[in-house]
This record gives structure tokens, C-alpha cells and sequence, in this order.
């Protein structure tokens, strides 16, 4: 008995085996990874001074606020006893602040400029100011704020 295959059925009866082809170009050129890497470097040579930028913004940002908020219990204190704190660990002590703020710009709680009542008979804190010596992003010094 003689089987009738037609020609086109007789990959599926017989499947030919697949060979994996090995060849000796695996992997990126130099050139290829000079490439890359020189994009690479163009797109941080963009994005890193607007970073750096950005972090500088926001150290200005909380050193604002934090004169804001020391300036506010130092008023308050004056409003509630009539005369103004010896130091700022009075306001601590007090209550008005929870803690002293880390001056951003230094990043220690030791270095608040603080400056006396403008009236000599008056002791005490009367404003702070930072201890950084330096200008601002706007051209101001740190310690005029």
C-alpha cells in the first residue's frame, strides 16, 4: 500500500528540527556604548542644574518659614507676659515652639542670630535671623531676612 501525501502536508508529519544559530557578534560594540553613554551624559548636563536648583529653592523656602514661625511665638510671648524672651529655649520651655528649628542653610539649631530689643530698657529676644553667611537665589543676604 503506497501513501498519498501531498507535498504541502509533509512539514507537519515530519517537522524539521530547529538549530539555534550561535554567533560571534553577541553583545553591544563600543561604539554602541559610547553612544549611549554620551546621551546619558547630555540628558544630566540638562537635568542636574535644575535639581541643584530646586533643592535651593526649598532650603529658602523652609528657612522662611521658620523665621516666620519664631518671629510669631516671639510676639506671642510678648503679648502674653509683656516682655520678650531671654533666649529661644524660653520659648521651648514655654511651649510657643516645640523645638528650636534647624536653620536649613547650616543644619544646626545652634547657629540663630538673636537680636536684642531695639529699646535698651528691654531685655530679651526681640528677632532672629539666620547664622549663614551668604546670598540668596533673589541676590539678599541670609542674615537680612
Amino acid at each position: 500500500m503506497v501513501l498519498n501525501i501531498p507535498s504541502g502536508n509533509c512539514a507537519l508529519m515530519y517537522p524539521k528540527k530547529q538549530v539555534a544559530v550561535v554567533s560571534d557578534e553577541a553583545g553591544f560594540t563600543l561604539i554602541e556604548l559610547l553612544v549611549v553613554m554620551a546621551i546619558i551624559a547630555t540628558l544630566l548636563s540638562i537635568v542636574a542644574p535644575r535639581y541643584f536648583n530646586s533643592v535651593e529653592k526649598a532650603k529658602e523656602a523652609v528657612l522662611r518659614q521658620d523665621l516666620k514661625i519664631m518671629r510669631d511665638a516671639i510676639d506671642q510671648y510678648y503679648a502674653d507676659f509683656g516682655k520678650y524672651p531671654l533666649d529661644l529655649e524660653e520659648l521651648v520651655d514655654r511651649r510657643y515652639l516645640r523645638s528650636v528649628p534647624i536653620d536649613p542653610m547650616t543644619e544646626s539649631n545652634m547657629t540663630w542670630v538673636e537680636m536684642p530689643s531695639p529699646n535698651e530698657d528691654e531685655e530679651g529676644v526681640y528677632d532672629v535671623h539666620s547664622g549663614f553667611t551668604g546670598r540668596a537665589l533673589d541676590g539678599t543676604f541670609y542674615e537680612e531676612w
